[in-house]
C-alpha cells in the first residue's frame, strides 16, 4: 500500500493525481452505504455476504473491496473482508469517535461542487446551492449540516480541552456552536465550568438532543440567534471555531470586534481554523478554503497574521499561537481584566 503523493514529474504521477477522486469517491461511497457499521456487526466477511446486507447488484463489488483495502481501509484475509484498525475507530456509525458526518456531507455537497469549481473561480460565487438560511430550514439538510460539525469537534475537541487551560475560568461560550457537541467536550473534560451556546434558533432542537446524549442537560444551554445582528452572552471563554472561514475579511473582524465583547474581564477568546501562513503550501487547508469559496458567499481560510492583527484592533491585550490537531491553528486573545 502507498500513501505518498504521487510524483509530478511523470505522466504517470500527472495522471494518477488527476485520478485521485476516485480514491476519495470510494471511500465517500463506503461511508454511505454503511460499509464499515455493517462489517464492524457481522465482521469478518465474504464478497457475497456484504452484498447481501447491503443490498448491492455485486457487479463492480469486489474491485471496490479491493479498492478500499489497497487504501487501509479494509483488510483481507482467505477470501473475507473486515474493517481496518482506523476505519473500526473512525467509520463505524454511532461510535464516539465517527468521524463520517463530515464524509457524509461531503458526498452530498462539497463532491458535487467541486465538480464546479471552474465555475466558482469564473464567478466567484459559491457552487453548493446551500445557504445557510435553505440548510435551517430543511431538517434533513440540517442534521447532515450538524453531523459534519459534529466530526470535525469529535477530533478537535479533545484537544482543545487538553491544550487550553480551562482551571481559572468558570463559564465557557461556544459561538456558532451548532448543537454543542464542542461545548459538551469541553464541560465533560472539565466538570467545573458551565457551558454555553450561541447558533440559529433552528439548531436547538437538536442541541437539545445531543446535550442529553451527554448528560449535561441543564449544566449548557443554548441561546438562540444571529451573531451579527444580536448580542452574544458574557462568559470567561468564547470559543469560535470553524466559523470566521465561513465569512469574508470585513465579517471576520467585525465578529471578533463582537466577541470582544462578550468576553468577562480577565478572560479569553480562543479562536481556531485551517489557518494559512503567510506563503501558504498546506495542501490540506488550501484544499479547506476552496471548500470555503464553493459554499459559502465570502468565506475563505485565512493568514494567521489577520487574525492576530484583528483581535489586537478589538482591543484584546496579547494572542498566542500554537498549533491544534493537525491541521487547525489555536490563536488565544486575552483580554485585560
Amino acid at each position: 500500500m502507498t500513501n505518498t503523493m504521487p510524483d509530478v514529474s511523470t505522466p504517470a504521477g500527472i495522471i494518477r493525481l488527476g485520478n485521485m477522486f476516485c480514491d476519495a469517491k470510494a471511500l465517500l461511497t463506503a461511508v454511505e452505504l454503511r460499509l464499515f457499521t455493517v462489517l464492524h456487526d457481522k465482521g469478518p466477511s465474504t464478497r457475497e455476504e456484504i452484498r447481501t446486507a447491503l443490498g448491492l447488484h455485486g457487479r463492480g463489488l469486489s474491485d471496490f473491496l479491493d479498492l478500499l483495502a489497497a487504501l487501509g481501509l479494509l483488510e483481507r484475509a482467505e477470501g473475507r473482508y473486515r474493517n481496518s484498525p482506523g476505519a473500526d475507530a473512525f467509520l463505524v456509525h454511532g461510535r464516539p469517535g465517527y468521524v463520517g458526518g463530515f464524509m457524509e456531507r461531503s458526498n452530498r455537497n462539497l463532491y458535487p461542487a467541486w465538480g464546479r469549481l471552474a465555475e466558482g473561480l469564473r464567478t466567484g460565487q459559491q457552487q453548493s446551492g446551500s445557504a445557510f438560511d435553505q440548510v435551517t430550514r430543511n431538517p434533513e439538510i440540517l442534521r447532515q449540516f450538524v453531523g459534519m460539525m459534529d466530526a470535525l469537534t469529535n477530533v478537535v475537541g479533545p484537544e482543545l480541552a487538553r491544550t487550553y487551560d480551562f482551571s481559572g475560568h468558570a463559564s465557557v461560550l461556544d459561538v456558532g456552536g451548532a448543537r454543542g457537541n464542542l461545548c459538551s467536550l469541553i464541560v465533560r473534560a472539565h466538570p467545573h465550568l458551565t457551558g454555553h451556546v450561541f447558533d440559529l434558533p433552528a439548531m436547538e432542537p437538536l442541541f437539545d438532543e445531543k446535550v442529553a446524549e451527554y448528560g449535561l442537560t441543564g449544566k449548557v444551554s443554548f441561546t438562540g440567534g444571529n451573531f451579527f445582528d444580536d448580542t452574544l452572552p458574557h462568559a470567561d471563554v468564547v470559543t469560535m471555531g470553524h466559523v470566521l472561514h465561513d465569512w469574508d475579511r470585513e465579517q471576520r473582524a467585525a465578529l471578533v470586534a463582537k466577541a470582544y465583547e462578550a468576553v468577562n474581564p480577565g478572560g479569553t477568546l480562543l479562536i481556531y481554523d485551517r489557518m494559512l501562513e503567510d506563503e501558504p503550501d498546506h495542501i490540506e487547508n488550501l484544499v479547506i478554503s476552496l471548500d470555503m469559496l464553493l459554499v459559502t458567499d465570502g468565506g475563505e481560510e485565512y493568514p494567521i497574521s489577520e487574525i492576530t492583527a484583528v483581535a489586537e484592533k478589538a482591543g484584546f491585550a496579547g494572542t498566542e499561537v500554537t498549533p491544534l490537531s493537525d491541521y487547525d491553528t489555536l490563536v488565544v486573545c486575552r483580554k485585560g481584566a
